[in-house]
Order: C-alpha cells, then structure tokens, then sequence
C-alpha cells in the first residue's frame, strides 16, 4: 500500500487533470494558475495558446522567509498579480486552482486578484 502523502499527491494530480480538461486559457481570457508549496504561493496568468506567461507573482522574494501569515502574503501575491497582469492588458481570467481545495490560500489569493481589478 502507497504511503499517505503518495496518495495525496495522487488524488490532487487526478483532480488537477479533471480540471485542466476544462480550463483553457486563450488571448481573450488567459488561465490563473496557482501553485502552493509548504512556505510560498506562486500564481501565473498563462495564455495556452501561445504558450507564453503573461504575468507571475510569488510569495518568495517578497517575504524572504517569514512565513507568519501565509494568507495574508497569498492574498497580497494575488493584488501584485492583478497589477502586473492589468499592466500586460489582461483584466479577465479563467481561474485555474490547480487541483488544490477553494479554501484557505487559495481562496485569499483569488480575492486578492479580484480586489485588484481581474474579473474571474
């Protein structure tokens, strides 16, 4: 029998797959992904047409190891992301939560992203 954190990783990569069968980023509405480590939040605006990464924001220079208020640095990443991704032209995106639950950083990361101006 596989350990936990094998099955973990497991069930999140069947839900990430059962996802990015739905979400699709073109041009018109590139794709928001996030990806969550134990320390850092990183999050992307993609276009999959094209393939090229509009704008990123992450947790890890910014905080630089202090790793008090994970949810509230998610949520900042995701005002930054919402600035940078304004400043390329994007201001409408798919969502994409990467297999991860709604909830917690994710979620924080989301509505930092809404609150600075991208409409999801």
């Amino acid at each position: 029998m596989p350990s936990a954190t094998l099955l973990k990783k497991i069930r999140r990569s069947r839900r990430k797959l059962g996802l990015r069968k739905r979400v699709n980023g073109n041009a018109e509405r590139p794709r928001l992904t996030v990806f969550r480590s134990i320390k850092f939040i990183y999050a992307q605006v993609i276009d999959d047409v094209s393939g090229r990464t509009v704008a990123q924001a992450s947790d890890r220079i910014a905080k630089g190891g202090n790793i008090k208020a994970k949810t509230g640095s998610a949520k900042t990443v995701g005002a930054t992301l919402a600035e940078r991704a304004i400043k390329a032209g994007v201001t409408k995106v798919v969502f994409d939560r990467n297999g991860y639950l709604y909830h917690g950083r994710v979620k924080a990361l989301a509505d930092g992203a809404r609150e600075g101006g991208l409409k999801f």
